[in-house]
């Protein structure tokens, strides 16, 4: 069965200074901490084991979501004594999310956004990494640019579903929704106990031809500042929609 990981290890400094006393998955929105909406739709997409890092009031994090029963789910937790960034905190996690099998991938979400994507369909795109046994590492699934990232990450190819380095016909500059499928082998030259970001590792794939990615054109929020908080607990107070 394959795992899937919450990013929730940082410090949420620009969420200050509601993050001084609380971490930022644990923020509220529409009566529910944000991380709650990712567990309860992993749970409802038939995931059963989830990953979650943390470093700041992780104690917090795991007092607040215990072993998952609640929400259907076993949570297994990664903790970090020093921020390792995301692929250094995801290579920490790699014990947990593999089960020592080389060839599994695995999906990773980051805790500090809201969508309304139904994550069963990161099954059978797991399913087809692990078939093509290494030859791909990473499938991003991209969002449209919002207002306040404009000029987006990645070159989506629309016939291939490649990720490419540059605009090339048909092609498409995305937003990394935060929502990621990886291959072990992805980080592998990650050193243990090391911060090291994502975004160098998935270049590196992108000019291998190693990457590809997927259009989700469904709501997407980035939850990174006190006014987008505040603006996601108005929507979802007024449609009464709790997804």
């Amino acid at each position: 069965m394959f795992k899937v990981m919450i990013l929730a290890a940082g410090k949420g400094e620009r969420m200050r200074p509601l993050t001084d006393t609380c971490p930022k998955p644990l923020l509220r929105a529409g009566g529910k901490m944000l991380i709650e909406y990712h567990l309860e739709k992993l749970a409802h997409a038939g995931f059963t084991n989830v990953v979650i890092n943390h470093a700041y009031l992780g104690n917090m994090i795991e007092t607040a979501l215990q072993d998952g029963k609640h929400y259907g789910i076993h949570i297994h937790y990664s903790p970090e004594s020093l921020v390792l960034e995301t692929a250094g905190g995801i290579a920490n996690a790699l014990p947990l999310l593999t089960n020592s099998d080389k060839n599994q991938p695995f999906a990773v979400i980051n805790a500090d956004i809201f969508c309304d994507m139904d994550f069963s369909i990161l099954q059978p795109l797991m399913q087809q990494m692990q078939s093509n046994l290494g030859k791909t590492l990473a499938h991003l699934i991209l969002v449209d640019n919002p207002p306040h990232h404009p000029e987006g990450d990645f070159f989506l190819h629309g016939d291939t579903g490649e990720l490419v380095e540059s605009a090339r016909p048909n092609c498409q500059k995305l937003t990394f929704s935060g929502i990621g499928i990886y291959h072990p082998a992805l980080f592998a030259d990650v050193p243990p106990n090391q911060a090291v970001k994502l975004a160098p590792l998935l270049r590196q794939a992108i000019s291998a031809e190693k990457a590809t990615g997927s259009h989700s054109p469904g709501v997407w929020l980035d939850i990174g500042t006190p006014e987008r908080l505040q603006q996601l607990d108005i929507r979802l107070n007024r449609s009464g929609r709790h997804l």
